[in-house]
């Protein structure tokens, strides 16, 4: 996912495809610990799009105050 995509949606698509990233996270973790996890490069985008996600979030909340 790119920055501009990020950017481009609201809050509460932000707020929904962080959880979705979320889950998807938690069973790469999972996938990764009994040793089923094929694509290992999948966990650190997902890492990083959370990242991004937060990032604009947070900084969206503190232009508003």
């Amino acid at each position: 996912m790119k920055i501009e995509d990020v950017r481009a949606k609201n809050n509460d698509e932000l707020q929904t495809e962080l959880m979705v990233l979320k889950k998807e996270q938690f069973n790469l973790r999972f996938q990764r610990a009994t040793g089923q996890l094929e694509n290992t490069a999948r966990v650190r985008s997902i890492r990083r799009d959370i990242a991004r996600i937060k990032t604009t979030l947070r900084s969206r909340n503190q232009q508003s105050t």
